[in-house]
């Protein structure tokens, strides 16, 4: 076996030893170069599509990514299960079930994103109506969708090996599944944009040929290296759908709830016209990659905390919490000042209008700090979500997009119209983010009063649910100790 395909220490749980903090800041800098590559392939698809110098094309670019974010807010919830069950059954050192939940978690992916692959595609005309656009500039983003949203079940496949590959601690093939993806999806930009003269349906082919990429290196990784992925059966599949399920569906809809805010945002910026809309494109770009270490961070927790509750350590599960919470203030601040210099450049940059380029300044220097709020309310959710309390971070996302967007929205567009919307934006999430804080140092808490182990730790299914065959299960217990384990639960 050669270096490339060799795992890396499979059978032995990472993350239950060592120093928290290094385990959070490589897992967060590997996570946050693959994160950042892919924000950063958006921005770049923004900004080749600036240089067209037609402002409608920019703002057809933000009515679709609303929508967009949407299915990819979908998928993450799809691997945001996969993260919490594949990572205690490691930390319990449960490694045939963690295989077989990989595999399940895989298909289920692919089945839920196709369907909603369908829904998205037939109710997008509809949907960019509600957002407000118009004319020619609600054609383009139509014909932006219908080119991206098939993919999307290869975009749920690379995100929910990455979650799997970041479950068993290898960050470096975790990041490479997104870094590669961006790195192809930029080198095809300026060919198929400008090149082949496509305008924004180039952008939107670069980015679709760029998930296919996504998805066989994460697919590799998981199957090929890791070994992580049993062959999908129908009789563990049904019996693991539950629990996927289980973790899966409130993580879809506290996933969605951001870029429902965000929809709501951007229908109210509309009002402003395509200019104020354009702003709050290019701010959304921007955003992402200023906060990609905030936004890698809680995509790299989630393993942590798991693998450490598997294994019933819970001073260490409070502890990297609490680091968590420290590493998003740093990197907030770090993020900050970046952006306050950087301000004016950046409006520069993307030709924006004197209006897009208010809104953008405003953000940069003014707004941007209130990210930490944002930054600690999405941690939150991801230690529910890995801690077996889903439902409350859906509770706290809904919370967020709703009683911390619309009244505040709505009050800064009637007192100060697009700035005014875009302030009220970032000053709800204030309350819910220091809530949510409080709330997980609470759950932390009861779980080390009455100490018990996570399902994927402790249920031991009958032995022909964890292999297809007596051969298969000798062949396994040949490569894992772990099976003799499932033979006798």
């Amino acid at each position: 076996m050669d270096a490339l395909s060799r795992p890396a220490r499979a059978s032995a749980p990472k993350f239950v030893t060592g120093s928290l903090l290094r385990h959070i800041l490589v897992m967060t800098g590997t996570g946050a170069a693959g994160l950042m590559a892919i924000f950063a392939s958006d921005l770049a698809n923004m900004l080749f599509l600036s240089l067209l110098r037609d402002e409608a094309v920019v703002a057809a670019i933000g009515y679709g990514s609303s929508i967009l974010f949407l299915t990819i807010s979908i998928g993450i919830g799809l691997a945001i299960a996969a993260t919490s069950l594949v990572s205690p059954a490691l930390g319990a050192g449960r490694r045939v079930r963690a295989r077989r939940l990989s595999a399940n978690a895989h298909v289920l992916s692919f089945v839920v994103s196709a369907a909603l692959a369908v829904i998205v595609f037939l109710a997008a005309p509809a949907m960019l109506d509600l957002l407000g656009a118009a004319g020619r500039t609600r054609d383009m983003a139509l014909d932006y969708l219908w080119i991206l949203v098939p993919t999307l079940p290869l975009l749920a496949l690379g995100m929910t090996s990455t979650a799997v590959l970041r479950s068993v601690g290898d960050a470096r093939r975790a990041m490479n599944v997104t870094l590669f993806g961006a790195i192809v999806n930029v080198l095809l930009d300026p060919i198929f944009i400008f090149g082949l003269g496509l305008g924004i349906h180039g952008a939107a082919i670069a980015s679709a040929l760029a998930r296919f990429f996504m998805a066989g290196i994460g697919l590799y990784g998981v199957i090929r290296v890791h070994k992580l992925m049993s062959r999908p059966r129908v009789r563990p599949l049904l019996s693991d759908a539950p629990a996927l399920m289980g973790i899966a569906g409130p993580a879809i809809l506290t996933n969605i709830a951001t870029p429902v805010a965000n929809a709501y945002v951007t229908a109210a910026i509309a009002a402003h016209g395509d200019s104020a809309v354009a702003g709050w494109a290019i701010v959304g770009r921007v955003m992402p990659v200023a906060f990609g270490a905030v936004y890698a961070l809680t995509g790299a927790v989630g393993p942590i905390l798991g693998q450490n509750w598997g294994a019933g350590s819970f001073a260490r599960l409070r502890r990297t919490f609490t680091l968590s919470l420290y590493v998003t203030v740093g990197f907030t601040v770090a993020a900050w000042l970046i952006l306050a210099i950087a301000a004016e450049p950046i409006a520069r940059l993307f030709h924006a209008s004197p209006e897009a380029a208010s809104l953008i300044v405003l953000y940069c220097r003014w707004l941007s700090p209130l990210f930490v709020f944002m930054g600690a309310l999405f941690l939150s959710n991801a230690a529910f979500n890995t801690l077996g309390k889903p439902r409350l971070s859906t509770l706290l996302n809904w919370g967020r997009a709703t009683l911390g967007t619309i009244p505040f929205v709505a009050l800064g567009g009637m007192m100060a119209g697009a700035p005014g919307v875009l302030a009220g934006n970032m000053l709800g999430g204030i309350l819910f983010g220091a809530v949510a804080v409080w709330l997980c140092y609470r759950h932390m808490d009861g779980l080390a009063r009455t100490p018990g182990r996570p399902p994927a730790a402790e249920v031991a299914p009958p032995p022909e649910m964890l292999e297809p065959g007596p051969q298969a299960a000798s062949a396994m217990a040949a490569l894992t100790p772990e099976t003799d384990e499932a033979k006798s639960g």
